[in-house]
């Protein structure tokens, strides 16, 4: 990064040059290659770092006002400040991506948050101050939620479902734990579980030299949170995520759409409209949109979303494939959901070659 005498060193004009003159070499010389933006600020100011067309920067930038913002809903149960991020969010130029994630391996940023928003956070999140680090909380996805199945898995269906691309850290797949004795960052580096064995099957040293050690806490010990165990059981978080990428990959529009978010009549539920008109599909030209509904409420509820502009269009789920109540007359659908759930639907006419996940693993709002 580049630093003037009367700027702050945040994209200065040198800066952009720089990563221009660094884009044109990789593309060149490294073809396959992709340069992420990692700059914490708002998506007015980061949508820079993909440069222009003529001179392109950055292939992906992560988008961290969303991040803190989903934690928030989970335990706010409010849906207000996510649904308001996302309306504000900015499209990639062609050829560029956003990177979307859930945790990664630094902390929790809180520095895109009011005073008041922060303090609820760390009550909700970081209890301990060991937790905490920086500005931010330093803690693994599985023990930021308690390691509830239930926030587990809706988290991961936003993530998947948000524009771009997701980004998934080492072991949150698994619902690995981290160590907050460990220093710094590196509470949320331990190695990766992949056995009950020795050094949880990461390595064959010894123990001792092992750079940091395997978490061998209570509730996510290496005997019990790896992938060998993960692998044996149909109904883990391991097979969960597998068959929703599965889902997700059998839609470009997850990927490629736009997103409209939609009003609905319950502060605790987001929904929005996902669309792409380059599927593909057996309609010809028509575009392919899905319905994206997440409920953040801790207990039951009905919701009715405005649907205006798809009156009368049939609802059906990816995953099984099972028909929902069709938008009605008005323009609205009512949709019931259960604690911290979601909905995936298809909105329009069924194709005679579906795609979706099939069999009897239902990911969708659970009981």
């Amino acid at each position: 990064l580049y630093e003037s005498d009367g700027g702050n060193g945040e994209g200065e004009p040198e800066t952009h040059a720089f990563i221009a003159k660094m884009r044109a070499m990789v593309d060149k010389e490294y073809p396959g290659r992709v340069l992420i933006a990692e700059a914490n600020q708002w998506p007015h100011e980061v949508v820079e770092f993909f440069g222009s067309e003529e001179e392109p920067e950055c292939h992906m930038a992560f988008d961290f006002p969303v991040m803190p913002r989903i934690f928030y809903a989970l335990r706010s149960q409010q849906a207000t400040e996510l649904q308001r991020q996302l309306s504000e969010e900015i499209n990639a130029p062609e050829g560029a991506a956003w990177g979307v994630f859930l945790r990664n391996h630094d902390e929790l940023t809180l520095e895109m948050v009011s005073e008041e928003y922060r303090q609820a956070m760390y009550g909700w999140y970081a209890y301990d101050p060991r937790m905490r680090a920086n500005i931010g909380i330093r803690r693994r996805l599985a023990p930021l939620l308690d390691n509830s199945r239930a926030e587990l898995e809706l988290a991961h269906a936003l993530l998947f479902s948000l524009p771009g691309s997701p980004f998934l850290y080492y072991g949150d797949e698994i619902g690995m734990g981290d160590n907050i004795w460990l220093p710094d960052r590196d509470s949320s580096r331990t190695p990766m579980q992949w056995t009950p064995d020795r050094n949880a099957g990461f390595s064959h040293a010894d123990p001792g030299k092992l750079y940091l050690p395997v978490v061998q806490s209570l509730v996510y010990h290496y005997n019990q949170i790896n992938v060998e165990s993960q692998l044996a059981q149909s109904r883990s978080l391991l097979h969960w995520i597998r068959n929703v990428i599965h889902v997700r990959k059998a839609h470009p529009t997850f990927g490629l759409g736009s997103i409209r978010i939609l009003p609905t009549n319950h502060e605790s539920v987001l929904a929005f409209v996902r669309e792409y008109a380059g599927t593909g599909t057996h309609l010809g030209d028509a575009p392919e949109r899905i319905l994206c509904v997440f409920s953040f409420a801790h207990n039951p509820v009905a919701a009715t979303i405005d649907m205006s502009g798809f009156e009368g269009a049939p609802l059906w789920d990816l995953f099984g494939g099972a028909d929902f109540p069709s938008v009605d007359e008005s323009g609205n659908v009512t949709l019931t959901m259960a604690t911290q759930s979601f909905y995936w639907l298809h909105v329009g006419d069924r194709d005679p070659h579906p795609h979706h996940g099939g069999g009897g693993f239902g990911v969708g709002a659970h009981a």
